[in-house]
């Protein structure tokens, strides 16, 4: 073990003993059961990561169907369907940005968008 996991431990052990924990809610309860069935086995930590950030279902959701609208765009060679691929799109971006605006999280960071929709591929496939 290193230095910090050493000084991490020993002070949450001190806590315990003093029993700074007996009051939290659900002292000595089992943790809830996550649903975690739908999710594959190899992803189900970087969920659990990204639920614990504060990202929820829906958002992913949405952000799934905003990356399936995009690649319809890139495909298509109608200008009509792109223009109300366009307008659908728009209309899911509003809904994705309400949903983190909700919980205070910035949107349209454009520092991060090359990697994020790498991150992306990877959670929701192609």
């Amino acid at each position: 073990m290193d230095k910090f996991t050493n000084i991490s431990e020993e002070k949450i052990r001190k806590a315990y003993e003093e029993g700074e924990f007996d009051e939290l809610p659900g002292f000595g309860k089992p943790l809830p059961e996550e649903n975690l069935e739908g999710i594959p086995k190899e992803l189900r930590m970087a969920y659990r990561v990204m639920k614990n950030a504060g990202f929820s279902p829906d958002e992913m959701d949405v952000k799934k169907e905003l990356m399936t609208i995009e690649d319809l765009i890139r495909r298509s060679e109608d200008e009509l369907e792109i223009e109300q691929l366009r307008k659908k799109l728009n209309e899911k971006l509003l809904n994705y940005n309400s949903l983190l605006a909700k919980k205070r999280i910035k949107t349209n960071s454009s520092v991060f968008k090359k990697y994020e929709h790498k991150i992306e591929k990877k959670f929701f496939g192609d």
